[in-house]
């Protein structure tokens, strides 16, 4: 049996690991062999996929800042096209990955009618709307939609979807955490410190927008307190380089956290910080499932902020998936002109120092794990997957 993969980014590869080692394992159980053919990253390398190209590192949000990786993603759509022609898989899982991923289902649906087509976390289309009630047509693609959210499964259910709600895969990445004194030597710093977390991207536009300000608020906290040390994980290899100069540069104190480490350190980075200060995405949900208060933050190019608000006409009421599923706002958000370091630099004291603002949220957080199902997601998944493409 073989199976086309396709993701793209950071969390799209995380997730795409994840899965990959679920089908191998699943279709071992069932003495199927499997080869994965994927669009995705080094994670799912490592998991046991064959990598058709890397996109792990040429996604971006918005207009203006995608115009750097066109040329790179009609290369990966080219090697794509390419395969289903000459080498058509037995079944196609799209993971997140909404452009690409979009165009990559309606352009096999039409060369391999007769094939299943999986889409595993669909675009969040419950929770924001492009002009008056537009949506993508994911639906008329795909054989199965696999949910991650409850809100998810409905939406798609009541347009016609087949559905199954599976839960939220980062369950599956839920570690024991190490003790702090344990967790500060693996990290190779003082106990005695207060520890903030500094999340600010997983694609290359992100640290453009989003790091500079981050670290003007980590400054301004210092100098409040000078035992707080920031920890800073490198989203990518290639971003290193740059966080070490921009850390250095902001005259803030702290360490950058390689990204060959990262995966490792995670549970030891979780345990030990106090406060993150992250971009909007999947991180917000894995800080929320580990207990950490955070302050959600994002921002695009005028061009990009312009044509969304004005010629698309779209609109959220929440950035952070967090505060999209329990329908408050439980973290605080920061987006575009409100994302300043002195806005940052107010609320970060208030969560540092006040116990009963942390507390609220930490309550939030318990509330929002009742509504993610149960650990086992990606198996759930993996067996959904090989159910009907077995069939």
């Amino acid at each position: 049996m073989r199976l086309l993969i396709s993701t793209g980014e950071v969390s799209g590869d995380l997730q795409g690991g994840l899965l990959v080692e679920a089908l191998l394992k699943e279709s071992q159980r069932r003495s199927v062999s499997l080869k994965v053919v994927a669009l995705g990253g080094q994670r799912m390398e490592k998991a046991g996929a064959e990598l058709i190209t890397n996109t792990a590192s040429i996604g971006a949000i918005g207009f203006w800042e995608t115009l750097p990786y066109l040329i790179p993603t009609l290369k990966a759509q080219k090697k794509v096209d390419d395969l289903l022609v000459n080498c058509p898989p037995d079944a196609v899982v799209l993971i997140d990955y909404m452009g690409p991923n979009i165009r990559l289902g309606n352009k096999v649906r039409q060369l391999l009618p007769s094939i299943p087509i999986i889409y595993y976390i669909a675009p969040q289309e419950w929770a924001w709307r492009i002009g008056e009630g537009g949506s993508t047509d994911l639906i008329s693609f795909t054989d199965k939609i696999l949910a991650i959210f409850r809100k998810e499964a409905d939406f798609y259910s009541s347009r016609g979807g087949n559905v199954t709600w599976v839960g939220h895969p980062m369950l599956d990445t839920l570690k024991k955490f190490p003790d702090r004194n344990e967790a500060c030597k693996k990290l190779g710093i003082d106990t005695s410190l207060r520890f903030l977390l500094v999340l600010p991207a997983s694609r290359s536009q992100e640290l453009r927008y989003l790091l500079p300000t981050f670290l003007k608020a980590a400054y301004l906290l210092q100098k409040d307190d000078p035992s707080i040390f920031v920890l800073l994980p490198a989203g990518q290899e290639s971003f290193e380089d740059y966080l070490n100069k921009a850390l250095e540069d902001s005259g803030v104190t702290g360490m950058v956290v390689p990204a060959k480490d990262s995966d490792q350190l995670k549970p030891s980075l979780f345990k030990v910080a106090e406060l993150a200060l992250a971009k909007s995405g999947t991180i917000n949900m894995e800080l929320a499932l580990h207990s950490i208060p955070q302050i959600v933050a994002y921002k695009v190019s005028r061009v990009t902020a312009f044509v969304a608000k004005k010629l698309l006409n779209f609109h959220v009421d929440h950035i952070s998936p967090v505060n999209l599923l329990l329908n408050e706002r439980l973290v605080p958000e920061l987006v575009q002109k409100e994302f300043t370091a002195h806005g940052i630099y107010s609320l970060a004291s208030s969560l540092l120092d006040n116990e009963s603002y942390r507390t609220r949220i930490l309550e939030g957080y318990k509330r929002l794990r009742m509504d993610l199902g149960e650990a086992g997601v990606t198996q759930r998944a993996a067996k959904e997957i090989m159910d009907l493409v077995e069939q």
